[in-house]
Parts: structure tokens; C-alpha cells; sequence
């Protein structure tokens, strides 16, 4: 009989805490992925793994783990912590701050930043990019912020244009403060990865928009989802413009 992982996600913590049970092996590291980085899109300050319920079948699938916070390094950045570990099972492979239970691991983590983090769901329709500009502005104001607002809103409307134009599928923008940084982000239902090869359409990913979002941003990518993808961006306050 196939071996099976499920997840619940409880989003009534400080933090998102993700709860695992079923036995991991070579057949279910694909859901494991899945899942964390489902809530990952959402840029969450901070993620609670608790794997007391699930049984490692083979050590080597705990790599998983680590390619997820790999993946994740660079945007949302999210502080992981792992509770629940089982003695014996080698989870400190996983680069994931172990705790006992998930009370320790919230205890670590902290609360969450008050009001750093704002987002909208949008129709791919004309006006979406001038909506989310509004969103951005205010909230940059509000943070302290206004400088990044520029680079923001290029950032926004070239990624916000894209799903317009090309994936046609609802959007969810999300913009969130970091320290000293901004980010922005777009998921939508396609799973075309942006890329900088050579000459392409003006409105297109790979093209100009593209390479407008790289001049401003201190950082970008892409992050594949089961059901489409997220495009973010940070942007440095400190930029010097002409």
C-alpha cells in the first residue's frame, strides 16, 4: 500500500503552524514540499513544523527540509522552526532550529511585526496595476518607507502587467516589510518562471519588464508552485536614483 503524508495548516497561532503526519519516504517528500511551500507563499514572518506524527522511513528524505529552506532563503526569508522531532532521527540535517513542542518553538519565534504586511487579491483586469500602486504607496507611507515607493510600485506594475497580459489567472500581491528592506510579490495560476535570456516582447517575462525589475530590485526570483508560482522582488531604501 502506497505510503501517505497529510498536512492541516492552523493559521490561528501567532505564527502558521504546519502539523505533518504519515510516514515520509521517497514517495511523499513531493506533498511535504508542497505543503510547506504553499504557506511559504504567503510570506509568513515565521512557519511552526510539528512532525510528531510523522514517521521518517528513510533518513535520507529529510533533505527536503533543507531544500526548502534553501528555496526559501531569499524570499519570504521566513524564520522555520521544527517541533516535535522524534529521538534518534537526525533532523538537525535540515538546517531547521529544532524544539521539543510547538509552545517552545512560539517562544523562540516571537510575535509577529504589527502591521508589516499587506495584501490584495486582484483580477487579471485593466486598472490592476493602478490599484496595487495605491496599495503600495499608502502602505510605504505608513512603514516610513516612502522612498522605496517608486521602485515598488515599477516593480508591482511590471509583474502585475505580466499577469494581465500573459497568465490571465487571479492574483494575489502581497507587500511585506523587512528590516530595512521592501518586498513585493505576485503569485498567480501559471506556472511559467520568469527568466532573463535574450530579446522578448516589452510586456512579456524575459523582456524589458523583466530586466526593469532586476535594475531596481537588491534582489528577485521566482518560487514554483503546485498550482502556479510567486515572482518577488526586494527593494533597498537606500537606492540612489538619477
Amino acid at each position: 500500500m502506497p505510503s501517505e503524508v497529510r498536512h492541516l495548516v492552523d493559521s490561528g497561532q501567532t505564527h502558521p503552524l504546519v502539523r505533518l503526519t504519515g510516514v515520509l519516504d521517497a514517495g511523499t517528500t513531493a506533498a511535504v514540499r508542497s505543503a510547506l511551500l504553499d504557506v511559504l507563499a504567503g510570506a509568513p514572518e515565521a512557519v511552526v513544523l510539528d512532525v510528531a506524527g510523522l514517521r521518517v522511513a528513510q533518513a535520507g528524505t529529510l533533505s527536503v527540509l533543507r531544500e526548502v529552506l534553501d528555496e526559501t532563503r531569499g524570499w519570504p526569508g521566513a524564520r522555520l522552526a521544527l517541533c516535535g522531532a522524534a529521538d534518534g532521527t537526525p533532523w538537525d540535517a535540515t538546517g531547521w532550529p529544532v524544539w521539543p513542542d510547538p509552545a517552545g518553538a512560539f517562544a523562540a519565534l516571537g510575535a509577529p511585526g504589527d502591521g508589516f504586511r499587506v495584501s490584495q487579491e486582484l483580477d487579471p483586469v485593466v486598472g490592476a496595476a493602478r490599484r496595487v500602486r495605491e496599495l503600495i504607496t499608502e502602505a510605504c507611507v505608513r512603514w516610513d518607507r516612502p522612498e522605496t515607493a517608486g521602485d515598488a510600485c515599477i516593480v508591482a506594475t511590471e509583474m502585475v502587467n505580466n499577469v494581465v497580459a500573459h497568465a490571465r489567472t487571479p492574483m494575489r500581491v502581497l507587500l511585506a516589510r523587512h528590516d530595512d528592506t521592501v518586498s513585493v510579490a505576485v503569485r498567480d495560476g501559471s506556472p511559467v518562471l520568469p527568466r532573463l535570456p535574450g530579446p522578448a516582447p516589452v510586456t512579456a517575462y524575459g523582456g524589458r519588464g523583466l530586466l526593469l525589475i532586476d535594475a531596481v530590485a537588491v534582489r528577485w526570483g521566482g518560487l514554483a508552485l503546485a498550482d502556479g508560482k510567486v515572482v518577488w522582488a526586494h527593494l533597498n531604501p537606500g537606492r540612489i536614483t538619477a
